[in-house]
């Protein structure tokens, strides 16, 4: 009993007094703070007392494109605390390549009368991709919060790493080490985060009285297969600097570099986006643009918190600015 207490009281932020006065039905606690105890119970995977169970948690969906990615598991454990601390309970559905797809989730959500959706990285940020389920969600009023650059014509508040920024510092540093054939590996080209890295680059390159050629730029699918075979093309045209649109990519440039019998950072630097976990332990440790996935994933549950709240303001896009974290993967390139 002792550990159960002192399990949900650091899962709330509370004290285990606080905790044992809600599971005891004793007065002098907060709605939200009661609410936010007995979601702590069944995160944790604690059956209620007895006289609370005929209490059902309100539901919020957290919809993820995968797993495998670490910056996805890293935003659902940010998000999941967040809401849990609201009382909050979230119910993660991620997708499989051949079985459930988004649009399934949102069916089996409303089955399920959640209060609000949160997407990380979903099908909102695809142009081409169908979305006819965030229309249903909208018609039906359900608040929903997105992470990451969204399509025009997706009325949801969003949240959103300033690709731009991303971009031009993971450029600027390549060029500042004497670089100057930089290749970018980036997602389908109806990816909105992707389009908007591409311009930052071009812009760069042009700033610096350059263009950024077609053939430096390579669409890939967000895995480390998908980075390795982008950055094998990049390699034929003589690259030394590459930056990516995500760790996973990253780890594949660096081993399509090793495939040639070529060194990272001594022949070919390799830049990441994300700073997901483990990529300090890597090797060579990755240099790679840092998401502030705290501030982002506290955001998003701040903007549907609000609307569950009926504060109907909307605030657009929020853009939060990266950090460029500086390893071993990149260095000058090698001379003549």
């Amino acid at each position: 009993m002792t550990r159960r207490l002192a399990q949900v009281a650091k899962k709330v932020g509370v004290s285990e007094a606080t905790v044992s006065r809600v599971l005891n039905g004793k007065p002098g606690v907060s709605e939200s703070t009661r609410q936010a105890v007995l979601t702590a119970l069944d995160v944790l995977g604690y059956e209620r007392p007895t006289q609370l169970r005929g209490e059902r948690a309100r539901l919020v969906g957290l919809v993820l494109p995968e797993l495998q990615n670490p910056i996805f598991p890293a935003f659902a454990e940010v998000i999941g605390g967040a809401l849990a601390q609201q009382g909050l309970t979230p119910v993660l559905c991620t997708q499989t390549k051949g079985g459930v797809s988004e649009a399934d989730y949102v069916d089996l959500l409303l089955q399920q009368q959640v209060s609000g959706v949160v997407f990380a990285g979903g099908l909102f940020a695809q142009a081409d991709a169908p979305h006819d389920h965030y229309r249903q969600l909208a018609e039906r009023d359900i608040p929903v919060v997105l992470i990451n650059a969204s399509i025009e014509g997706l009325d949801f508040p969003c949240v959103a790493c300033d690709d731009a920024v991303a971009v031009e510092q993971a450029w600027r540093h390549l060029a500042s080490l004497g670089h100057e054939r930089i290749g970018l590996i980036l997602g389908p080209s109806d990816h909105v985060p992707s389009r908007r890295k591409l311009e930052a680059a071009r812009a760069v390159a042009r700033a610096a009285g350059a263009e950024l050629p077609e053939e430096f730029v390579v669409r890939s699918m967000f895995s480390l297969e998908g980075g390795q075979a982008a950055a094998a093309r990049l390699l034929d045209l003589g690259i030394t600097g590459i930056v990516c649109a995500s760790d996973p990519l990253a780890l594949g440039a660096i081993r399509a570099v090793r495939r040639r019998g070529l060194s990272v950072p001594a022949d070919v630097s390799v830049v990441g986006f994300d700073d997901s976990a483990f990529m300090n332990c890597t090797e060579p440790p990755l240099s790679t643009v840092r998401q502030p996935i705290e501030a982002m994933g506290r955001a998003a549950v701040e903007l549907l918190c609000a609307q569950l709240q009926g504060t109907r303001s909307h605030p657009g896009e929020l853009l939060f600015e990266p950090e460029l974290v500086l390893r071993g993967s990149t260095a000058p390139p090698p001379a003549g």
